[in-house]
């Protein structure tokens, strides 16, 4: 993903996953930095998280990832940070 190897996939304190990297958000995912970020997730995800947050991305992708974006599938939220 965009920030290399600073790039991380971690569980917060309440159990929550959250993706953490460096740098300025990309304006777009290709298809590289999806399969970069899905390796990574794949490390602390279980199956049906992995695949509700593949389809995150796939909307983060067609929609724009911008801070205060905020997705939701099944359950699962996914909100773009920047700090």
């Amino acid at each position: 993903m965009h920030g290399g190897p600073t790039t991380a996939v971690v569980r917060g304190p309440a159990g929550e996953s959250v993706v953490l990297f460096s740098g300025e958000l990309p304006e777009v995912l290709t298809d590289t930095s999806v399969a970069e970020l899905l390796d990574l997730a794949a490390a602390i995800l279980d199956a049906d998280e992995l695949v509700l947050f593949h389809q995150c991305l796939q909307t983060l992708r067609r929609n724009g990832m911008r801070a205060g974006r905020r997705i939701e599938r099944g359950g699962a939220v996914l909100t773009v940070y920047e700090g």
